[in-house]
């Protein structure tokens, strides 16, 4: 922990997947406006893992609270403070953060190193190249 008066990430409910990440720093959100929040974390992911870190649904559905690149990205070879951009979506309403609120959720999950190859052409497959919506909207 960088901040040690600061609770360490830790999962709400036993088989929770995403442990919560706090605030380090008191901030107002003016609608609209989005900011980068330290956590006063910095974790060392072994090789082969990576952490995503996700808006907290209770943010978001809310008080329209989100997170702009999420799922964010913590590489295994990152050492620095884990940092959140936080939005807020919401047109009207400021939304403080104070510290020690809890932010964000870290979900760190095993992931498999490809090797990617060029090929002439793909397998076909039903669903093809079809894109956005093309499995139907219900």
């Amino acid at each position: 922990m960088l901040d040690p008066e600061l609770a360490a990430p830790a999962y709400a409910q036993h088989g929770d997947a995403g442990a919560d990440l706090r605030s380090r720093v008191d901030i107002t959100l003016k609608p609209g406006e989005r900011a980068l929040i330290p956590t006063g974390v910095a974790i060392a992911l072994p090789e082969g893992y990576v952490g995503l870190v996700h808006p907290r649904s209770g943010l978001a559905a809310k008080h329209g609270i989100t997170i702009v690149n999420a799922p964010g990205t913590v590489d295994s070879g990152y050492r620095g403070e884990l940092m959140v951009t936080l939005l807020n979506t919401d047109l009207t309403e400021p939304f403080e953060v104070k510290r020690g609120d809890r932010i964000a959720q870290l979900v760190v999950q095993k992931y498999e190193y490809v090797l990617f190859e060029p090929v002439d052409e793909l397998d076909e497959t039903p669903r093809g190249a079809t894109g956005f919506g093309s499995t139907g909207v219900a």
